[in-house]
């Protein structure tokens, strides 16, 4: 019989307990700023299977691909750069964001790695349809677009709300993962004043608040980084986030799951099943998510070997906030667990 988890919380320091409540107050001030200066929004692009994407001089390619899921197949869009030969790194973003949060990743890596940056499942030009939006059913539909694609052996970059879809991905994959790069969401400590956005996501509202794109996107972006992010990156994030269906498809993820039950599959059992390193990477001065949580001495004895652990001087949003600084620590890490591409044999996919 299951019986609840007796798991305890973990208090956050003074310095965040101080800072929870003004934090938001403030940043939602000077949102109305921010959207001002942004001006009037680009019409989200709709972009076609095969169309060209020019990241300064790397030639990317926007891909659109049905893979089963949902008892039928679900549509997935994502830019793919680099040879198919080389090894596969896989990029998945968080909320607010797209594929573009990865762009820099893409132009730096792509001349030797074959990268993936996939919208995910309700975000991006991806699917947005109901159906099975729990972190371990998004997973295994993105195991299925990979085995789609006849990828084999791949490493994985995550953020943000990508990191719980990536968790369940990388226990699912075993030995195809060659390395973990989990980034920018709690793990083993937790505490339930660190994640005010689920109540917000599961009100009757959320569709509304989601539904102004450049609002929302102003509004995390200036509570939650210590760094300016360039306007461009901040008009092009907003574009990504305004095609139709984002705003009622988000919020099923946070009506199929919640944190804490994210937080009690870690703990109990998706944890253990990482076989690949791990490498945690997340922003020093993040509001919600404490570095000292992620500094535990103990907790890289709870991950596989050759784990490690890097903390950004940022706040959430390190892919813009720092962006060569987060291409150099990608790079290395990929340089160290990459192997040359495999691709599945021609016989059924085995996850």
């Amino acid at each position: 019989m299951t019986m609840p988890a007796t798991l305890s919380y973990t208090e956050p320091p003074q310095r965040v307990r101080e800072t929870l409540h003004e934090g938001l107050t403030q940043a939602v001030q000077a949102a109305a700023e921010m959207v001002a200066e942004l001006g009037d929004a680009t019409p989200a692009r709709v972009n076609q299977d095969g169309d060209i994407e020019h990241l300064g001089d790397v030639t990317a390619v926007h891909r659109l691909v049905d893979a089963p899921g949902d008892s039928e197949t679900v549509r997935w869009h994502f830019v793919e750069s680099g040879a198919s030969s080389d090894p596969t790194v896989v990029f998945l973003h968080g909320l607010p964001d797209s594929w573009w949060q990865w762009h820099y990743a893409l132009e730096a890596l792509s001349r030797r790695y074959h990268c993936l940056a996939i919208d995910l499942k309700g975000y991006g030009q991806s699917d947005k349809r109901s159906g099975d939006y729990r972190q371990a059913g998004v997973a295994g539909q993105l195991g299925a677009l990979l085995d789609e694609l006849r990828i084999g052996e791949f490493t994985l970059v995550t953020h943000d709300r990508g990191s719980p879809v990536g968790d369940h991905l990388v226990a699912a994959m075993g030995e195809r993962v060659r390395g973990y790069g989990r980034g920018q969401q709690h793990l083993w400590h937790l505490h339930p004043s660190l994640h005010p956005q689920e109540q917000l996501m599961l009100a009757a509202e959320a569709p509304a608040m989601l539904g102004d794109a450049r609002r929302f996107v102003s509004t995390v972006y200036t509570w939650l980084t210590e760094r300016p992010v360039a306007q461009q990156d901040l008009l092009r994030t907003v574009e990504e986030f305004s095609h139709p269906g984002i705003a009622t498809a988000v919020p099923r993820y946070f009506h199929s799951s919640s944190f804490r039950q994210e937080w009690v599959d870690r703990r109990t059992r998706l944890i253990r099943s990482w076989k690949a390193p791990v490498l945690l990477l997340q922003g020093a001065h993040d509001r919600l998510q404490p570095r000292e949580f992620y500094q535990d001495a103990e907790l890289l004895g709870m991950l596989p070997p050759g784990s490690d652990v890097h903390v950004f001087d940022t706040g959430h949003f390190w892919p813009f906030e720092a962006p060569q600084a987060t291409v150099s620590v990608v790079a290395d890490f990929c340089d160290r667990v990459a192997t040359k591409s495999s691709s599945l044999s021609d016989g059924t996919p085995e996850h």
